[in-house]
């Protein structure tokens, strides 16, 4: 369900380059940082269901605010927040103060040297400000802000400055039944509502329309009748224009996304864009990348945040994905999900992005080696469902299937064979709670593993080791794997994880992903073809599967040159599709790209329907 029903619980208690490049022809340089989603963060433990003794890692709702040329990162209930200097490297931060309840999808706004802190309620709550939000430094900036009518919020706030005008305004919402709202707040008050009455000072921004609005349809793929949700309010300014972005439709569902309308002033009137949705990642491992915010990091370049979905142990077990974003030439808002959950670099430099993602792409290149591969472990528990504890989940990209080891120590192993010799670039090793009591993230929460590498299945080396660096919890542990003295990467056909240390009575990892580039040819382009429903929100898809192809990215949007969401599929599922995203009245154009483990395919011919 959506953050709202979560948090109540708290209170009651481009056509870009198509053949995947080498790390080394990128623009960013090959020696810069990577990263690869769901983020690797010290995800904590949460407690809802705290009566039926279910405990699991989770997080949602982010906001990472560029405060002083450094980041800090806010999530629904983590009893803090997270700093760092590079987007890489996110330490946790305990406050020295926090609300009387811990805060559910939180606003954040940074506005010269104070950073701004509110959070979701239908009661009175304070704005805290920090001037040393890296110390957990808070004070209190009002103590109350008033109270709104029965079931108004402010939920799922968003804190917006124009710096044009010095103003300050709100925007919040949360519902299937009322819209997002938005009001100014006057500064001279302490940032309450302007206005003399609270009641009359915020008014309706936009509304869902999911008959006319494919991608705000609820349910997976958009199947379900369910009246959606819109949540998520965020507000940026770009060259005299206001986006008032929006997440939809359910936060559970793999079509959860980012969308925007856009004016000409901070409280509208506001036009839907035609383009929607800004942010959208339906398929691959990482699936959804709904509510989140937009920002810009200290070079300029912007970046979109999401939730995507896990919900084994609860509806709401999530995690976070950041994506890069930017405005074209013709100042369309975009996020890039293309190979959205495998590494991508951070960048160095201010990227040009008038093009749209492509011209200067983070995507580093390096492809998923071991999908389906075989993969074999030291022990497997000899209770529980056998198709969600068997160790070829590892290897399923789906996180909702998982690997329980027999026992919980340290000598634990999983080694997945390539089938033949690849260069090893980077491991991503992704934790499931399984049957946890863990309801507080303290000291003895922490992972630790070692990776190894062997030609022969034989004879191991170890190529990267955890237990070098500082204690700390790696619910999306992200390593990458340096290359030899001599600059080559670690070449190799079998990958192991050894298990260390994580806390709780089981290990239990749901992916184990191992991303490089194989020695082979990338798989031969394909067709695709196109056809329009009588339903103008639903398109039929069809294409021709090639040899050696591991997947297909579908890639659309409402230009030849602005092919900018991405569906991503796997070879073993049918070479058919119903795609249910689309806006009424709007044209679009479709391409197709294979992959496999050696790279990617040049894009097909883009088609185009009306």
């Amino acid at each position: 369900m959506r953050t709202l029903f979560l948090c109540l619980l708290i209170v009651i208690v481009s056509l870009g380059p198509s053949v995947a490049q080498s790390p080394a022809s990128r623009p960013i340089g090959s020696s810069a940082r990577t990263y690869c989603n769901p983020m690797d963060i010290s995800y904590r433990y949460n407690f809802e269901q705290l009566n039926e003794r279910i405990s699991y890692r989770s997080g949602a709702d982010p906001v990472i605010i560029n405060h002083k040329g450094e980041y800090y990162l806010f999530v629904t209930i983590q009893g803090g927040w997270w700093h760092s200097k590079d987007l890489s490297n996110w330490q946790y931060v305990v406050p020295d103060k926090w609300p009387m309840e811990d805060m559910c999808a939180p606003a954040a706004l940074s506005v010269r040297d104070t950073l701004y802190l509110f959070q979701s309620t239908f009661e009175q709550r304070p704005i805290f400000i920090s001037t040393e939000p890296e110390k957990g430094k808070l004070k209190f900036y009002n103590r109350w802000l008033p109270r709104l009518p029965k079931d108004i919020g402010p939920w799922d706030p968003a804190l917006f400055h124009d710096e044009d005008t010095d103003k300050w305004y709100m925007y919040w919402g949360s519902s299937n039944v009322y819209p997002l709202f938005g009001a100014e707040l006057d500064k001279n008050r302490n940032l309450t509502y302007a206005g003399n009455n609270p009641a009359e000072a915020y008014k309706a921004m936009l509304w869902l329309d999911p008959y006319k609005h494919g991608w705000e349809r609820f349910g997976p793929n958009h199947s379900d009748p369910f009246k959606p949700f819109v949540e998520g309010a965020w507000m940026t300014k770009h060259n005299g224009k206001y986006y008032l972005q929006y997440g939809a439709p359910g936060t559970e569902y793999n079509v959860y996304g980012n969308g925007t309308y856009v004016g000409k002033s901070p409280l509208g009137p506001f036009e839907y864009a035609p383009y929607n949705p800004i942010a959208y990642k339906p398929g691959g491992f990482a699936t959804g990348c709904g509510h989140g915010n937009t920002f810009q990091d200290v070079y300029g370049n912007y970046w979109n945040t999401g939730t995507t979905w896990i919900g084994v142990n609860w509806g709401m077990e999530r995690r976070i994905v950041m994506n890069p974003a930017g405005f074209d030439k013709d100042d369309q808002l975009y996020a890039d999900t293309r190979f959205g959950d495998y590494p991508h670099f951070l960048p160095t430099k201010k990227l040009d992005t008038r093009s749209g993602p492509g011209r200067e792409d983070l995507f580093t290149g390096w492809m998923l080696l071991n999908y389906k591969k075989p993969v074999t472990a030291s022990s497997t528990l000899g209770t529980g469902p056998a198709d969600t504890v068997s160790v070829d989940r590892v290897a399923d990209e789906n996180p909702r299937t998982f690997w329980v080891a027999g026992q919980n120590r340290a000598g634990e192993t999983l080694t997945t064979d390539l089938g033949a010799e690849h260069d090893i670039r980077a491991v991503q090793v992704n934790y499931f709670d399984y049957k946890l009591a863990i309801f507080d993230s303290d000291s003895t929460v922490y992972t630790q593993f070692r990776i190894l590498t062997s030609t022969d299945g034989k004879k191991f080396e170890v190529v990267a080791d955890l237990t070098k660096e500082p204690k700390k919890d790696h619910a999306c542990a992200y390593v990458e794997i340096p290359a030899r003295a001599d600059g080559r990467p670690v070449r190799a056909r079998y990958v192991r994880y050894e298990h260390v240390y994580t806390a709780g009575k089981h290990l239990s990892i749901n992916a184990f992903r191992v991303f490089g580039n194989g020695l082979g040819k990338a798989p031969a382009p394909t067709t695709l073809t196109a056809k329009r429903q009588t339903d103008q929100r639903n398109v039929d898809l069809s294409w021709k599967k090639v040899a050696n192809a591991t997947g297909y990215n579908i890639r659309w949007g409402i230009a030849p040159d602005k092919l900018y969401q991405t569906y991503q599929f796997w070879n073993d599922a049918p070479g058919t599709f119903e795609l249910r995203a689309l806006n009424v009245g709007v044209p679009y154009y479709f391409a197709i790209e294979s992959f496999n483990e050696n790279g990617v395919s040049s894009l097909s011919e883009v088609v185009s329907i009306k």
